[in-house]
């Protein structure tokens, strides 16, 4: 064996890269952008991470948190870069993902024995050991390929992403800072809404225009089949009036400083970068057009003249995930 084929160089793809590569072992580790596009990608780097910049909870008491004790203790690779990108995020480890995923490219291409291929695969090579860690974006003709090899046509669901909003353009005196049952520093930004003003931003989600399903997706039989935990925002709200309240908008620990009380609902933004120039919506994501949800979300208080960054705007991805 000369070496291992590493199909996406996303979070699994670099790991595995990098803990070969410390083993001596040589790899190639394919990529096809940023010659290939991804409807979610923004770049061509390594470990680019979409939807969210969270990794999940670090706290010891929590799934999340078990798990990275567990990673760290296993050397992990990823992990260590992850800590150095990290942004305040309270108990959670979130990091400035463009950061993070310049890092972890930086380490790959200083890896001699790590050839890090510009190209797509279309086709799972026959000969030799190969390491599929395509993910959920994989393209079409590749996930075909592992459909005919794992005999599964149970591969896609969608995702969204959520938007990102330039913090200079927020209305401090309304939003404020906290953490949940001030459990730590308060890294989060928080819109509290009463319940006039919750219903009000259910409806508009409810009644906001969506992007239309693209022609491939018209066909599939599986289009819109969400994922669970990535849920966009308007499907929970249409799930019941208060399933965003019991959700991504659960005001629970949250004291309004102006009120002394909890929110009838809040909206919690965490930072996206380092600078703490741009914040991202906790569970955001969203389907709306562009222009539907930067006018449904600057109707929330505090956000009446948000502005938003443009180059990761809320939009949905077709994923492709083995389904049971």
């Amino acid at each position: 064996m000369t070496h291992v084929n590493i199909i996406g160089a996303g979070l699994a793809g670099s790991e595995a890269a990098l803990q070969l590569a410390a083993a001596g072992i040589a790899t190639r580790l394919y990529e096809m952008r940023p010659q290939r596009a991804t409807a979610a990608h923004e770049s061509g780097n390594c470990a680019e991470l979409v939807c969210s910049n969270s990794l999940g909870s670090k706290l010891p008491d929590r799934a999340g948190g078990v798990l990275q004790a567990e990673l760290r203790s296993l050397g992990c690779k990823l992990l260590p870069y992850a800590e150095q990108c990290a942004v305040p995020a309270g108990g959670a480890l979130a990091v400035d993902r463009q950061q993070f995923a310049e890092v972890v490219t930086q380490a790959i291409e200083a890896e001699p024995l790590i050839e890090l291929c510009r190209q797509e695969i279309t086709a799972i090579p026959n000969e030799g050991l190969t390491i599929v860690a395509s993910g959920p974006l994989t393209s079409d003709a590749l996930a075909a390929d592992i459909q005919r090899l794992s005999g599964n046509d149970n591969l896609s669901f969608f995702d969204a992403i959520a938007p990102v909003v330039i913090a200079d353009s927020l209305n401090t005196e309304v939003i404020f800072a906290a953490a949940r049952y001030g459990n730590g520093d308060a890294d989060y930004l928080n819109i509290p809404l009463n319940k006039e003003q919750y219903y009000a931003f259910v409806d508009e989600l409810l009644n906001a225009e969506k992007h239309a399903l693209k022609d491939f997706e018209a066909n599939d039989p599986k289009a819109k089949q969400f994922f669970e935990r990535c849920l966009p925002v308007e499907i929970i709200a249409a799930r019941g009036r208060d399933s965003l309240r019991f959700g991504p908008m659960r005001p629970v620990g949250l004291d309004n400083p102006r009120t002394g009380r909890w929110a009838y609902g809040i909206i919690q933004l965490r930072k996206e970068n380092l600078q703490g120039s741009l914040y991202n919506l906790v569970g955001f994501q969203t389907n709306l057009t562009y222009s539907e949800q930067e006018r449904v979300l600057r109707t929330l208080p505090g956000m009446e003249s948000a502005e938003f960054y443009t180059h990761n705007p809320g939009q949905t991805a077709r994923s492709a995930r083995r389904i049971p």
